[in-house]
């Protein structure tokens, strides 16, 4: 931030502090504020007090940003092109474009930066401290925050993924060229078929974006119930409860896990529950939830779509001892129909690598599955595999056979 913003934006507070006017996001209000505090600037300037704008306008801007937006890194916020912003360091401000890292000239204060966050965790109920010094929170516009603070790290960092409202279903996909008309067809009669659907892949493949993408294919009556660590999902449904886990207060109290919300979504009357993604011991209570009847889908981080079975089949060890793979791995096999693997190249080009459809078998002590659409050559295209699951298909109405030999 520049001196003169700097000097303003302070002006602005001092002024609206002393009137008792609360900008509260007001960005009107702001802006008559930073246009009269920079025109008054300027005529201090005639009098020889300090150097002039050369750029109103875009001071005015800047100050505006810095009270009522994200101060330097807004102009990323406001440009629909960057999906990532990153802080490692006051000169080490990056943003990725198409999955592609560029580093910045914006530079960055200790201070400032310290400003910045906790103007972002305002409104989320979240803190972050020394005693809590990692901290998950969604922005106002859907964005996902995550900050660490010292002495975790040398020096402040913070990560921002964009909210993207850019690709909300499967025909979108489809045009993007992360998945074929054929496999896009097969995944609506999935969802429509009350399919378990696990979704897998690294880091920034699009899983969220492919769980928001199955959705729109939902029946227009369902309840549906999610359950996130914070709001990330972007559903357009019409009966649906959003639900995020909740930090310890300072006493260490009020905490609410994934665990927790999953086992209370069952007492909301869900026709499909979804958890946004499954890292440790709540797979156990999905899985419960799953095998109850109740439909449902998660993301998981994995490197293929088999990978991501063994993995689902090893986490819920993690609730306990008296809980072991000879009654996980059978679980996974009966409730989990399909698994969609999702990559993403050097390019930033995210793809739909694999959809597999498991058997319902435990083979040597994995559950079995087998691809039926599968990436060759560059194209998502399908295989003459015909599992028995595709009987839950048949089952709703559908003849997948339409799309796996078209």
């Amino acid at each position: 931030m520049s001196d003169p913003v700097r000097t303003i934006a302070e002006r602005v507070r001092t002024r609206v502090l002393r009137e008792g006017v609360d900008l509260g996001g007001d960005d009107s209000l702001a802006v008559r504020y930073a246009r009269e505090e920079v025109r008054r600037y300027n005529e201090l300037a005639l009098g020889g007090v300090h150097d002039g704008l050369h750029d109103e306008l875009g001071t005015e801007r800047d100050v505006v940003a810095e009270l009522t937006g994200y101060g330097p890194l807004q102009p990323f916020f406001d440009d629909p092109g960057v999906e990532e912003i990153w802080v490692n360091g006051p000169t080490r401000v990056f943003v990725a474009r198409n999955g592609v890292a560029e580093l910045t000239n914006v530079v960055l204060g200790e201070r400032e930066l310290r400003a910045l966050v906790e103007r972002m965790l305002q409104h989320s109920g979240r803190r972050v401290d020394l005693s809590s010094p990692f901290v998950d929170a969604s922005l106002p516009d859907g964005s996902r925050l995550h900050v660490v603070i010292p002495d975790v790290t040398r020096q402040w960092s913070v990560n921002v993924r964009k909210f993207q409202r850019r690709i909300r279903t499967l025909p979108r996909l489809v045009e993007l060229g992360s998945l074929s008309r054929e496999a896009a067809e097969f995944l609506r009669m999935a969802v429509l078929a009350g399919a378990n659907i696990l979704v897998s892949g690294a880091t920034h493949t699009g899983k969220t974006t492919m769980l928001n993408a199955l959705m729109s294919n939902s029946r227009p009556g369902e309840r549906v119930v999610t359950v996130e660590e914070t709001f990330e999902l972007d559903l357009d449904v019409r009966d649906l409860v959003a639900m995020q886990c909740r930090q310890p207060s300072l006493e260490g109290t009020g905490e609410i896990t994934l665990r927790r919300l999953i086992k209370e979504s069952l007492r909301m009357r869900p026709d499909r529950l979804l958890v946004g993604e499954v890292r440790e011991a709540e797979s156990l209570d999905l899985l419960i939830a799953l095998n109850s009847g109740v439909p449902g889908m998660c993301t998981i981080h994995a490197n293929s779509a088999r990978d991501a079975l063994v993995k689902l089949c090893t986490l819920p060890l993690l609730a306990g001892r008296n809980i072991d793979s000879a009654f996980v791995v059978p679980t996974v096999a009966s409730c989990i129909d399909l698994v969609v693997h999702l990559s993403i190249d050097r390019g930033g080009v995210r793809r739909v690598e694999e959809i597999s459809v498991t058997t319902g078998r435990v083979v040597g002590g994995a559950v079995d599955a087998e691809a039926v659409f599968e990436r060759t050559g560059g194209e998502l295209v399908a295989t003459s595999a015909r599992p028995p699951r595709l009987q839950k298909l048949r089952g709703a109405g559908f003849d997948p056979e339409i799309v796996l030999s078209a």
